[in-house]
């Protein structure tokens, strides 16, 4: 490497992380990341309330609580790769601005109509916010070592965030009406809109060429349409319907030509060949595989705690905070590991790990065992922590620092399809093991014992109309088949996990902490940032 070079690689790291504050950033970065992961799941306890203040219909209803990840989850890589274009920080602070406009329309709505829309705005916002807090997070840590710790305490927020939602919605509902769960996003944004113009660094990709505008649109309608598709087959949906399959086929067709526009495209949104490289392939495919087998199982844990245990909501949440525990603590131990064993061992060590919990919690039954419940989620959450951690670390450090936004943006992506088809498949495979138990209950009628087999929920209901030997029996039934599904579905959980076990196999056995790898990857300043680098005032967007 030349001297000018050298010169410049340094220059650009001062400018990254020693002419900023990294750490403080870092916190910036978290403080984004927690608000979108809150909205993820504060609402779900405000269902009810919404439910008898705005009188939604059933589809309302539905659209009100799956809009926001259904567009968040199909906006990712057109905003991530825009981050690259025109600059991550500008994508980020509007992401920021929108989030609070469409947080005070939700709180305030008067009708459906309204909320479905301002959710529909809070995706879009999460959208600009998730991939942009991870490629800035890449440029702010050139150095692997501390690159990785970064993630480390960032997935750990991630996680904080995915388990204080319900609790935090709970408390503003004892105390205020339904709006209040969005109301608390305002005075996040209104700090973190000054603070993150005023301390994150701006940063762009290599940027050759124009904005592939049809490419964007193509790949956000191809991922509406999987989503949406993959969440009705999740959500119960009939997999024969055209509601369900003309969604699959539309996105998967437009997927498709998504790819072969990108591989002909001479300035192309996704490089992909990114996925050429070994490390960058497998850790994708280690993300979804991690979701698709585990993210069905918090559903189905939830309503085994509350509906066979008989756990209130609050106890429940209590019941599974260990489980989020235990996933912040590998998070912060996730960096001290990858130095020491490699993503490799360690991402193989993780899906390892999750599937000896999972066949642990295959000891539960119609009866309340906390000590296993207890050992059972910790080892899930430490596990599942360490399994996405080595796999997003290696993921991140793959990409070109050029194509950081585009490679956050399918990390995410592939984060929220794993969960999609997740709850589809073990979805799926609790009904399965679940309806036949219901279908010769001595004493039911055929048509109770039909309504019995769409949920434990619904069976409970059908018992307690019936009454008498027959609504016990139909009770017991179906708590019983419930328990055995579960265990079916236990088992399939942890096929898949060792089946990631050996994916993950492709991994690099040790952590490469050099030099970047080219300078055509690295986010370089232009010559006139590179004269404000050096000293000179510099006029930011």
């Amino acid at each position: 490497m030349s001297g000018t070079t050298t010169a410049a690689v340094r220059q650009h790291r001062r400018a990254a992380g020693a002419g900023a504050n990294r750490w403080i950033v870092l916190v910036v970065l978290c403080a984004s990341l927690l608000l979108v992961a809150l909205d993820a799941t504060v609402l779900h306890v405000a269902v009810p309330a919404v439910t008898e203040d705005l009188k939604p219909g059933a589809v309302e209803l539905l659209w009100i609580v799956d809009v926001y990840p259904l567009v968040c989850a199909s906006l990712l890589i057109l905003f991530g790769t825009l981050g690259d274009r025109v600059g991550r920080r500008r994508v980020l602070l509007l992401g920021y601005g929108l989030f609070g406009i469409a947080s005070a329309v939700a709180a305030f709505a008067q009708t459906a109509e309204t909320l479905i829309l301002a959710r529909a705005l809070l995706g879009v916002g999460g959208a600009m916010i998730m991939p942009a807090t991870l490629s800035i997070l890449r440029q702010v840590f050139p150095d692997r070592r501390e690159r990785a710790l970064a993630i480390g305490i960032w997935s750990a927020v991630a996680a904080v965030g995915a388990a204080v939602g319900p609790l935090l919605g709970g408390f503003l509902l004892e105390h205020f009406w339904w709006g209040a769960v969005f109301l608390v996003n305002i005075p996040l944004m209104l700090v973190s809109l000054p603070v993150g113009r005023a301390l994150l660094p701006e940063s762009r990709g290599d940027g050759g060429g124009p904005w592939d505008v049809t490419g964007a649109l193509t790949a956000a309608a191809g991922l509406f349409g999987v989503v949406l598709g993959v969440k009705r087959l999740g959500g119960g949906g009939a997999a024969a319907s055209p509601l369900t399959v003309l969604p699959l086929l539309i996105g998967a067709a437009l997927l498709f030509f998504f790819v072969r526009r990108q591989r002909r495209h001479p300035h192309p949104l996704v490089d992909l060949r990114m996925f050429r490289r070994p490390a960058f392939s497998t850790s994708v495919g280690c993300i979804v595989l991690a979701m698709l087998a585990l993210v069905g199982l918090e559903l189905i844990a939830a309503q085994y705690l509350q509906l066979v245990l008989g756990l209130s909501p609050l106890e429940t949440g209590l019941r599974l905070l260990p489980l989020t525990l235990a996933a912040m603590a590998a998070g912060l131990a996730g960096a001290r590991m990858l130095r020491r064993f490699g993503p490799r061992r360690m991402v193989c060590f993780g899906f390892c790990l999750t599937a000896a919990a999972v066949l642990t919690l295959t000891a539960m039954g119609g009866t309340d065992n906390p000590a296993l419940l207890l050992s059972g989620f910790v080892l899930l959450g430490f596990g599942l922590e360490t399994t996405l951690f080595g796999a997003y670390e290696s993921m991140l450090s793959e990409a070109p620092a050029g194509q950081a936004g585009g490679a956050a943006a399918i990390g995410e992506t592939s984060y929220q399809l794993g969960a999609g088809i997740g709850i589809a498949l073990l979805g799926s495979v609790m009904n399965a093991a679940y309806t036949p138990g219901l279908r010769s209950v001595p004493g039911v009628p055929q048509h109770a014992s039909d309504a019995a087999g769409h949920s434990l929920g619904e069976a409970y209901e059908v018992a307690g109309r019936i009454g008498g030997t027959a609504g016990a029996a139909l009770r017991r039934a179906a708590r019983d088949s419930f328990v055995h599904g579960l265990h079916l579905t236990l088992l399939v959980s942890a096929g898949l996990l060792l089946l990631g076990a050996v994916m993950a196999l492709r991994l690099p056995r040790i952590m490469q902490c050099g030099e970047e790898p080219a300078e055509a990857e690295l986010d370089l300043p232009a010559p006139r940032e590179a004269e404000a680098a050096a000293g000179k005032p510099r006029v930011s967007a």
